[in-house]
């Protein structure tokens, strides 16, 4: 498995694109630099905001093994790594642009935090997630999420286990060339915005 340059000291330079509401703009324009905040989180995701605050402490965890989070930073700011696949202006938002140091960013595969999300396990490849899926037929299990989020774990401690430490995976790009990718900052500053889109 070959791992994702997260770990690369160089001084390339990488672009990156992240839509965000006007007032991280303003408030870039303002302060000089921009951190993401929990009620910005708790307001975007509504009554799902728990469930997305779970995950982030987990991601939190790994992604700060490969690029360390300066001092008073709280959550990651997500971006994308390609202008085809990243999100959309609308109404009241901003898409920025930005030029930043490899060193600074955590790639990630899209796909797999995607199996992150759902609380799915995350195979190797093909043999591996057949092999899995039917380790969860043998034990009657229909919903693999349950083991992360109901009581199901307790009785499956070894399964539950096997799933979280899967998550990692996404840590590790198999192929630069045809995986989907995404990122994450600890911040942004004002001195990396390349370019502004104003919805």
């Amino acid at each position: 498995m070959h791992m994702t340059k997260n770990l690369d000291s160089s001084n390339e330079k990488i672009r990156l694109w992240t839509r965000q509401h006007k007032k991280v703009w303003e408030e870039l324009k303002e302060k000089g630099i921009y951190r993401a905040k929990k009620e910005h989180i708790i307001e975007k995701n509504d009554t799902i905001s728990d469930y997305y605050l779970k995950l982030y402490d987990w991601y939190i965890k790994h992604a700060q093994r490969f690029v360390p989070r300066p001092e008073g930073v709280t959550y990651p700011i997500w971006l994308s790594t390609s202008s085809e696949n990243r999100l959309q202006l609308v109404e009241n938002t901003v898409v920025l642009e930005l030029e930043v140091d490899r060193k600074d960013v955590v790639i990630t595969d899209f796909d797999k935090w995607g199996y992150v999300v759902n609380y799915w396990y995350v195979p190797i490849d093909k043999q591996d997630e057949k092999k899995h899926n039917e380790e969860l037929k043998r034990y009657g299990i229909g919903d693999e999420s349950a083991l992360i989020m109901g009581d199901k774990g307790n009785f499956y401690p070894l399964l539950k286990n096997k799933i979280i430490k899967s998550w990692e995976r996404m840590f590790y790009i198999t192929n630069e060339e045809t995986c989907f990718t995404q990122a994450t900052l600890w911040e942004i500053k004002k001195e990396w915005v390349v370019d502004v889109l104003q919805g």
